[in-house]
Formats: C-alpha cells, sequence, structure tokens
C-alpha cells in the first residue's frame, strides 16, 4: 500500500511525516509524540479547514481521510487524564499575570502561547493577552462585540468592506465556526484601546492595528496563515510571573516580535492560503486558496472546506 507525505505543525516548528496508508492513528500519534514531546495519551491531532481533531477516531490514516499534502495540526490535549493531573500538581504554582513592568534593557526572548485550534484561536489569543490565562469562553462575548460594532456603524462597515450585507456579517461572525481576521483585530484594537500587533510568518512583516490611535499599550499575536497564537514574555524579575501588555513607546519588543518573525520565515512556519488546495465537502468543487473558498461560501452558503 502506497505511503502518504503529511506535514506536521505543533509548537516546536514544522515538519514533514511519510506514513502509510494503512498505519494506524495509534501508531502516527505515537510518531508525533516522539517530534513534539508530547504524551502520546496527551496528543490531540486535527486536520482540515477549517481544523477539525481526529484524535477519537479509530482505524488508519486511511480511514480518517488523510491524503498526500494533507497539514496535521498536533497539540495538547487539555481534557486528557496526564493534562488534567498536570494542573492539579501545578495549581499551586499558577503564572501570575503582570501588566506594567520594564521588559529591561536588553532585547527580550518573547515566548509563543499555543492556543487551540478552534475556529475563534483570534478571539482565544486575545483573551490570554488581556487576561493571562487560556479562556475557551472568549470568542463568544468577542464576537458579540464585534457584531455590535459593526451593526452599528454600517457606514464604515458596508457590504464592499465586509463582503456580505451588514445584516449577514453580523450573523455570520457569532458563529462560532467563523473565523476572525483583520478586520475582527482592527475592531477589538478599537473596543479595548489597545494597539495590536501581529506578526505575520509568511512574509515575516509585522501589522500594527490601532498604530493610528496613540494607545499607550501595545499586545502580540502570531499568524501563520490559519492560526493566531498569543505572545508573551516571562519575567526576568519575578520566577512565574508573564508579561503581555507592554508599552508603545519601548521599541525592544517590536525588535523581539521581528525577530521571532524572521525566524519562522525562515524556517517557514507557516501556510500559504493563497496556494493550497481545498474542496469543498458539501458540493465537491475544488478551489486553489482562501479568496476562491471564501467567494464560494459567499455565493453558496457552503463553510464546510477541506485541503485536498
Amino acid at each position: 500500500m502506497s505511503d502518504v507525505v503529511l506535514r506536521l505543525k505543533c509548537r516546536s516548528g514544522t515538519f514533514p511525516m511519510t506514513i502509510p496508508l494503512n498505519c494506524p492513528i495509534s501508531s502516527l500519534k505515537e510518531q508525533v509524540s516522539v517530534l513534539t514531546e508530547i504524551p502520546v495519551a496527551s496528543i490531540k491531532l486535527l486536520f482540515g479547514f477549517p481544523p477539525k481533531s481526529i484524535h477519537k477516531i479509530e482505524g488508519t490514516i486511511q480511514d480518517a481521510g488523510l491524503k498526500s499534502g494533507d497539514t496535521i495540526i498536533a497539540e495538547v490535549d487539555s481534557s486528557s487524564a496526564s493534562v488534567q493531573q498536570l494542573r492539579v500538581q501545578t495549581e499551586s504554582n499558577t503564572l501570575k499575570h503582570v501588566t506594567d513592568q520594564e521588559v529591561g534593557d536588553e532585547v527580550p526572548l518573547i515566548l509563543r502561547k499555543v492556543v487551540p485550534a478552534d475556529n475563534s484561536c483570534l478571539f482565544t489569543s486575545m483573551g490570554f493577552v488581556l487576561g493571562g490565562k487560556i479562556d475557551l469562553s472568549s470568542g463568544n462575548y468577542m464576537r458579540e462585540i464585534i457584531a455590535n460594532a459593526v451593526k452599528d456603524n454600517q457606514t464604515d462597515f458596508s457590504e464592499a468592506v465586509l463582503g456580505k450585507p451588514n445584516e449577514d456579517y453580523c450573523e455570520w461572525i457569532r458563529n462560532p465556526n467563523s473565523w476572525g481576521g483583520a478586520i475582527e483585530v482592527s475592531i477589538l484594537s478599537n473596543f479595548y484601546g489597545i494597539e495590536i500587533a501581529v506578526i505575520d510568518t509568511q512574509s515575516g512583516s509585522i501589522s500594527k492595528f490601532g498604530e493610528d490611535k496613540n494607545y499607550p499599550h501595545r499586545v502580540f499575536l502570531i499568524y501563520d496563515g490559519i492560526h493566531y497564537d498569543p505572545l508573551y514574555l516571562e519575567s526576568p524579575f519575578s520566577p512565574g510571573e508573564i508579561q503581555t501588555l507592554f508599552p508603545t513607546n519601548d521599541d525592544r519588543m517590536l525588535d523581539a516580535a521581528q525577530m521571532l518573525a524572521n525566524e519562522a520565515k525562515s524556517s517557514r512556519q507557516y501556510t500559504d492560503v493563497n496556494r493550497f488546495t481545498l474542496k469543498c465537502l458539501d458540493c465537491g468543487c475544488i478551489m486553489i486558496g482562501q479568496t476562491q473558498a471564501q467567494e464560494h461560501a459567499k455565493l453558496t452558503a457552503h463553510n464546510n472546506f477541506n485541503e485536498y
């Protein structure tokens, strides 16, 4: 039986994998564990567009529908018994979130916090940089914030800007399966009164939303083409403390973020959404890139896509 060539994405990087079609999912998880250093019992595997979980599927690679060229995402399953036990062991040592602290004289080492790939990664990431913890309920109220902002300003948020009628967009963004992007980031920047710097790992560039508003503080997100994660700094002064909110007049964090962007770009830690092939699982239509998928969704109301 032939092999399939997959791309594994995890918090430590991107890895190619060549796997027999008849390889059991359990064996795949064992190989992923070696590459990611995540215990087998705690691995959650996702694939497709948007990413969907396959970690509970019994059977083989072929049974799961994986094909050559597919990208699988490995993350820690927060519901697993081993993770729950780890939480119990570390409950008394929870990281303290600080929001107003000097970074120091040297360029800091900025860190990435991996959040679940559940279609609400932008909102979960924003919840982390604002509150210092992963809160999966962030998506619900942030989607409502965005919908209300769009509804209340139909001049700025016209159909030409949104790609769909204002009312339809408000309904769409409230759907937990809808992804957030630049429009949503700009609205959240305005609502919370902070500058949001988004690192694009494909281009190596940093987009600063709210830069023209002269907000006093800045937060950092990293985006790989399909997924957002928040960035943070471990306090050099107080072990166990993290910082996610930084003065906009201190460019050292921007320098650190640019270094991270350059590293991610050089190691190709991104998904090129303009070139990958997608299949609509509702009608079978084949599309190239995110733009064609968005147009197809607009015309047909189909939103169930997979990499092809």
